[in-house]
């Protein structure tokens, strides 16, 4: 078949053109027969995307297959909207669009909406997200709570629902899970080791799994684990859901769980499969991700050919070659290397600090010291700060923002979770689907209309006792065809009725989401609801425009659907289907795309571009960044002191490494907090291993980024080098801005070596007489900017040289052998005149004062407080634990230099 296509899209390249792009190892994987299943085993940065697109491209053109036969998943939308751009560029947007790509979870939702009878459900089913979810869980767990009381145990509702979640990615259903802790229970009795605790609990996850089961069912509604059980069971018993396919193409194979496994095998009619994954990147087992899976795939397909990327284009030699070091320790991993094309670069740096203070702090100044280093090539949103848990960010946060640095936390409050996005998807929701009763309780009391929990308890009964809805039991109450209740309420439901049937009029009339949005808007007077109910009510209202921007772009995607079938990826192309076809709505698509909006969806790149990255280890897989730093890399950490699975957290901190482009930091505490306790902490084993072996594969020293290191990093970022000028205008501005400088341990392994760094804790370096030492503590005068905070000099050379120590007020014999010319000598020559008293003419009457007086007296007296540099004392005297400020003075002048 000829390769020009120019019939589908201007921008499409020949067949041959994209070809010769590729590497041989991707070639080969683009080029490998179809009827032959692959494993692309990829490394990071080695190109996956790029082959994947690659290959349904291949696919298409060189095999003939129609578009509409070839299935892509993905894990989240992001990565199938990139595959979707790249692939409208090699193949055109009208091909493109045929292509079933997807999250497992969309394929899954969209096939059922078509063929939902066949698995027992109702088209307009809702998605219920984990917050219902948890909310339903509660409710089930109430019946329990004397009981668990009664043997001193808690059964928290999240417990209940990740052991649900865990069962179903398993495969299990009640009965199966009922089995399953049945058999573990007479294992256990056998060996000796069952417990009545541990049987208690099970046993009651397993009648609450049964009911919330039932629950689900009765509300009409799946929740997310639902979409894929539900999934296998329609294409494992109904072919004609899956008689189109001719290839799958699974993209993060690594990451799937049993049951994404048998959906993968149950879509594959035609055992044509793709899949692309890397073992050494398996960092989810906790959600139950089987890394096994690569091994039972080439079981299950006997002929499976596996092809290894391992040519990175991401990161440095240097970055690649400490990463490969950390997890090649695993020995029972399938052996395979990483190679780069990009020069070895700067060494990743590993530090030491006293705690997590003093490490935040350097994390802090080091980044500023970085742009400012680079001339303006790296930005705040270059940088990312990867953590292995959440509870680690406090500090960083708090660092970042007394150094004015602007900060972001990827993987926060996801859109579709906030209080006023759930508001109008509740009413919206109710109205696709009437039986969805954890809408109609949110949905009665927005805006409060004096329905409480008494009252909504005997909707719930009613609606048992009638066999219907909550909804249609308000319904009826106002309508005045059933008794009303005690309290009334038929009043206070009048205007929740009247909203709600007026929405439904509209929908039936094919009204547009976001125009049901704004309508809803008037019905509720939302805007004036959230101003009487939220101090921050004009963020929220923001979200709320923002949710009418979604729904005006989803508006595109919905038509094209309706009009266009074979994009919904529920095409049947057997002429013996059999489907009973449910009704798709503009709103019903719309509240799927809603709930099926993965973490990031929102954010824009605009946005990022400005702010240092906050993230977990886990959330960060599959990004990049120029500059990686990840603290904390300590034991209990890396590995974390929970864990049941060593490699899993080695290869955890391997994923974090090979995320950096340019640069790599690991630090560590001697001692860190945990409730409020400090507690001493060693380096990971993960690293210590690796320095043990090899010392050359990091440094202590901050990297000093001559102009030829600069320019490798701008080569690996594909960035135009920094100007020189530039680089000498912001490091003379961040050596002027930058105050706090004392000395700490570069490293556990070396404590007598010390590079000049950065704490709020020390006085030098904070008090403004002492501006002027800046140069001279970083040695003599640099020939460039580039060697600027970068000389090392030992704690002894420091205090004998510059007179003040860092942990003591000096002695009178100390002032007699340290009076020093030149330091006054080069103060005078520094300091504008008028900002240096007169009465001080020596360094020892200078040091005489430190300790034993106000730090006013060093300036000259005929300065006001309005002065800047007036202004800066007076913080550091507060930082320095004086008492409050009287009118004179301060009310204790006995203070002792901090230690």
């Amino acid at each position: 078949m000829s390769s020009n296509l120019s019939n589908h899209g201007p921008q499409a390249p020949t067949l041959a053109s994209f070809l010769s792009s590729l590497n041989p190892a991707q070639l080969q994987a683009v080029k490998h027969d179809p009827q032959v299943p692959l494993q692309i085993l990829a490394g990071p940065g080695s190109g996956k995307t790029k082959v994947l697109t690659s290959r349904i491209a291949h696919l298409i053109l060189a095999h003939s297959l129609p578009p509409s036969s070839i299935c892509a998943v993905t894990f989240t939308n992001k990565a199938a909207n990139e595959m979707r751009e790249r692939l409208t560029k090699l193949i055109g947007e009208e091909r493109t669009s045929q292509v079933r790509m997807g999250t497992f979870h969309a394929l899954c939702a969209m096939f059922l909406r078509k063929y939902s009878r066949m698995v027992g459900l109702e088209g307009n089913f809702t998605v219920c997200d984990a917050d219902e979810s948890k909310k339903l869980i509660a409710t089930l767990l109430k019946p329990y709570k004397d009981y668990l009381a009664g043997k001193d145990m808690t059964l928290k509702e999240g417990t209940v629902l990740s052991m649900i979640s865990k069962a179903k990615a398993k495969g299990q259903s009640p009965a199966d899970y009922r089995e399953h802790i049945h058999e573990s229970n007479k294992k256990d009795k056998k060996t000796g080791l069952s417990q009545a605790e541990p049987d208690d609990v099970s046993r009651i996850v397993a009648e609450v799994y049964d009911a919330y089961e039932r629950a689900l069912r009765k509300s009409n509604s799946l929740d997310f684990d639902d979409l894929l059980v539900f999934g296998v069971k329609l294409f494992t018993t109904h072919r004609p859901a899956v008689a189109w396919c001719k290839h799958v193409l699974v993209d993060e194979f690594q990451d799937t769980n049993t049951t994404q496994y048998d959906l993968m095998q149950a879509i594959a009619v035609a055992k044509c499969i793709t899949i692309v994954g890397d073992p050494d990147q398996s960092i989810y087992g906790w959600r139950s991700a089987e890394v096994a899976n690569l091994a039972k795939m080439q079981k299950d397909f006997a002929s499976t050919k596996q092809i290894f990327l391992e040519e990175n284009y991401r990161s440095t030699g240097a970055i690649l070659n400490t990463s490969i070091a950390i997890v090649a320790q695993d020995k029972a991993r399938i052996q395979k290397t990483l190679h780069t094309s990009h020069p070895a670069g700067t060494t990743p740096v590993l530090r030491a600090f006293e705690n997590e203070y003093e490490e935040a702090s350097f994390i802090a100044v080091e980044i500023k010291r970085l742009v400012a280093s680079m001339g303006g090539v790296l930005r705040w949103g270059d940088f990312v700060v990867l953590l292995r848990f959440n509870a680690l960010s406090r500090t960083i946060e708090s660092a970042l923002q007394k150094e004015g640095i602007p900060s972001r936390v990827l993987a926060g409050h996801k859109f579709f979770e906030r209080l006023e996005i759930k508001d109008l998807l509740s009413y919206l929701q109710l109205v696709d689907n009437p039986s969805f009763n954890p809408a109609f309780i949110r949905a009665v009391g927005v805006p409060s209309r004096g329905i409480g929990e008494k009252t909504l308890a005997e909707f719930v009964s009613r609606a048992e006792k009638m066999q219907i809805s909550q909804l249609q039991v308000a319904e009826k109450i106002h309508d005045g065809k059933i008794p009303d209740i005690k309290p009334p309420v038929k009043r206070k439901l009048d205007s929740f009725v009247k909203t709600i049937k007026i929405l439904r009029t509209l929908t039936e009339k094919g009204t547009s989401p976001a125009e049901l949005i704004r309508r809803l808007l008037e019905l509720l007077d939302y805007e004036n609801y959230l101003k009487k109910t939220q101090p921050d009510w004009e963020s929220r209202w923001e979200n709320v425009q923002e949710l009418i921007t979604f729904a005006t772009e989803a508006e595109v995607e919905v038509s094209d659907i309706i009009e266009n079938p074979h994009m919904n990826l529920i095409d049947v192309d057997s002429e013996d289907a059999v489907v009973v076809e449910p009704k798709e709505t503009p709103l019903r698509l719309f509240l799927q795309a809603s709930m099926l909006s993965s973490e990031g969806d929102n954010q824009t790149e605009e946005d990022n571009k400005e702010k240092v990255t906050i993230s977990t280890c886990h959330a960060a897989k599959g990004l990049e960044w120029s500059v990686v730093i990840v603290p904390s890399v300590e034991q209990g950490t890396f590995p974390f002191y929970r864990t049941d699975d060593i490699e899993e957290e080695r290869r955890l901190l391997y994923v974090a490494c090979t995320r950096a482009q340019g640069l790599l930091y690991l630090t560590h505490a001697e001692q860190r907090k945990f409730g409020g306790e400090a507690k001493k902490k060693d380096l990971s084993e993960f690293v210590s291993a690796v320095t043990k072996q090899n010392p050359s594969l990091f440094t202590n020293q901050t990297p000093n980024l001559p102009t030829v290191q600069r320019d490798v990093i701008s080569r690996v970022l594909g960035r135009p080098p920094a100007d020189e000028a530039e680089v000498r205008r912001r490091c003379a501005e961040f050596e002027r801005t930058t105050r706090r400088r004392v000395p700490q341990k570069s490293d556990s392994a070396n404590k007598n070596s010390w590079n000049p760094t950065f704490s709020r804790q020390r006085p030098i370096g904070t008090n403004p007489i002492f501006f002027p030492f800046r140069n001279m503590l970083a040695g003599p005068e640099p020939s460039s900017p580039n060697t600027l905070s970068s000389v090392s000099i030992p704690p002894a050379a420091f205090t004998s040289r510059y007179a003040i120590p860092p942990h003591a007020a000096p002695s009178k014999s100390y002032q007699q052998s340290h009076s020093n010319p030149t330091l006054i000598s080069h103060l005078n020559q520094n300091l504008p005149p008028a900002f240096v008293n007169p009465a001080f003419s020596n360094l020892s009457t200078i040091t005489s004062r430190v300790g034993t007086g106000p730090i006013n007296s060093f300036v000259n007296p005929s300065l006001n407080s309005q002065q800047p540099l007036q202004t800066v004392s007076t913080g550091v005297k507060r930082r320095l634990g004086m008492g409050p400020r009287t009118a004179a003075s301060y009310s204790n002048k006995k203070f002792k230099p901090p230690i």
